[in-house]
């Protein structure tokens, strides 16, 4: 791969010989950079946006204003869980044995273009297997390339593919909350159990449907960012743009008073170690060691456990800890206003009883004609609700009860319908920057600079999915809910 070199570039504006996706790119990123906002904005924006909505529709402005109160904080243990996830994954990529890691991996790619692609498809196969690791190895791998003095790396076109697992990849994974609620008879709610019964993973994230659609949004995802990649002469280093790329690692220091002698040991990190070993071990056996750690509060406390360990003394634990935090602070401000607007959308009634989201959603699955039509309706409600509701977990919860009855009134597979839900539901990714804000903190960018290279992803993939998602839907045969 080379990088092709223009001249007279006006900012915002592709040259004449780009190719058209680079074209498309460069408009897009001039747009985000002049009237994209910041992501704090963006959530109040959508606050007023759902609120207004809802009283459209014929809710109360107290009721409105009453609902996005009790939900604000309803987020407070996730806004806690994802917090930790940037700084744990942060604490073990700043430890001496992967932080080497990282640097034998940036030294990979021989050019800038080839970089961004790289890092695009290490971000997705991350995420298959926890959307965590892809977020934060990714947001660290692109700080290390930006390292190399003998590459031009564009920072903005690699910090948005280190965000394409979060965008197009992890609900096809093990991750995939709708995928391991479904396939555990007691995660079902109740309610959810008669309609949909037990689904394993034999029917959702391991057909060879999935697989498939797997396959094809990788290589599209990777030819993205190979064709939207600027080239030398319109990119823009992490220097360029003002970030500063102190090195992450920790300075090896040596106690500087009798008192600091624990703060410098090893004794502490390994009896600490050795009494969580008893918990890791009831913990994992009990099941599929990959599913296990896909739980938020497990993958937490093993990849604290694991940066406890990897830098052996406290004192070089804490200093990474510290180095962490700024990248957590857009998380623990902008997550409970996300709270609200879910609140908002699924609580608040008009005369009838019925809530906006209900609404929506009915108008959708009453225009399907068959099991292809009502796929692609699916995945539209279901990308559109995204931009307002961005947990796939949550979400799968509220959209369940009613799209499951539709699927089983239309014959639709019910698996398949989960899987449906999935790849739409991580679409929005690539333009509501919920969930790229602990990668922003590590970057040190804003969502603006992101943005327009993720929304180019979007428009690409949605059309295309959702259509070869609709097609894969004929090659499935109903069965009823299978139930315990």
């Amino acid at each position: 791969m080379t990088d092709t070199v223009h001249k007279d570039i006006v900012p915002g504006k592709a040259p004449s010989n780009a190719n058209f996706l680079a074209g498309f790119a460069q408009r897009m990123v001039g747009f985000a950079e002049r009237w994209f906002p910041d992501a704090y904005v963006f959530v109040l924006i959508a606050v007023i946006v759902v609120a207004a909505g809802a009283i459209v529709h014929g809710g109360s402005p107290l009721a409105v204003s009453r609902a996005f109160g009790d939900g604000f904080w309803n987020l407070i243990p996730f806004t806690m869980q994802m917090a930790l996830i940037a700084i744990g994954g942060y604490v073990v990529a700043m430890s001496p044995a992967v932080a080497a890691i990282l640097r034998r991996l940036a030294g990979v790619p021989k050019t800038g273009r080839g970089a961004v692609v790289f890092v695009g498809v290490i971000s997705i196969l991350l995420s298959l297997l926890n959307w965590g690791l892809s977020l934060i190895f990714s947001g660290l791998l692109v700080r290390e390339i930006a390292r190399r003095k003998d590459i031009r790396l564009d920072y903005r076109a690699a910090g948005a593919a280190g965000y394409l697992g979060l965008g197009c990849g992890f609900t096809l994974g093990i991750t995939s909350s709708a995928a391991q609620l479904q396939a555990n008879a007691a995660s079902i709610p109740a309610s959810l159990m008669p309609i949909t019964g037990i689904i394993g993973f034999s029917e959702t994230i391991l057909t060879w449907q999935s697989l498939l659609i797997t396959a094809f949004v990788t290589v599209l995802s990777a030819a993205i960012c190979y064709f939207t990649a600027p080239a030398q002469a319109e990119t823009k280093t992490a220097e360029d743009l003002g970030v500063p790329l102190d090195n992450d690692s920790i300075e090896p220091r040596k106690p500087a008073r009798p008192g600091d002698f624990l703060e410098f040991s090893p004794i502490l990190t390994i009896l600490i170690v050795l009494l969580a070993l008893g918990w890791l071990w009831q913990t994992f056996r009990a099941g599929n060691p990959l599913i296990t750690l896909s739980g938020l509060n497990t993958y937490n406390f093993v990849f604290l456990l694991l940066g406890i360990l990897l830098h052996w003394s406290p004192r070089s634990l804490l200093e990474a800890f510290s180095k962490a935090m700024p990248s957590v602070s857009g998380v623990i401000l902008q997550f409970p206003f996300y709270a609200g607007i879910a609140q908002i959308l699924t609580k608040v009634v008009n005369g009838k009883g019925v809530t906006l989201s209900d609404t929506i959603a009915h108008w959708f699955v009453g225009a399907s004609a068959n099991s292809a039509a009502f796929s692609f309706l699916v995945g539209i409600y279901s990308t559109v609700l995204g931009f307002f509701i961005p947990s796939a977990g949550g979400k799968w919860v509220i959209e369940a009860p009613y799209i499951m009855k539709a699927a089983n009134e239309i014959h639709a597979h019910l698996g398949w319908t989960v899987m449906v839900y999935n790849i739409a539901e991580t679409l929005p990714n690539f333009i509501n920057p919920f969930w790229m804000l602990p990668l922003l903190g590590i970057l040190g960018l804003k969502s603006k600079d992101l943005i327009g290279y993720t929304s180019v992803q979007f428009f690409i993939h949605f059309p295309l999915v959702m259509i070869l998602a609709a097609v894969l839907m004929t090659t499935f045969s109903y069965h009823p809910p299978i139930l315990p």
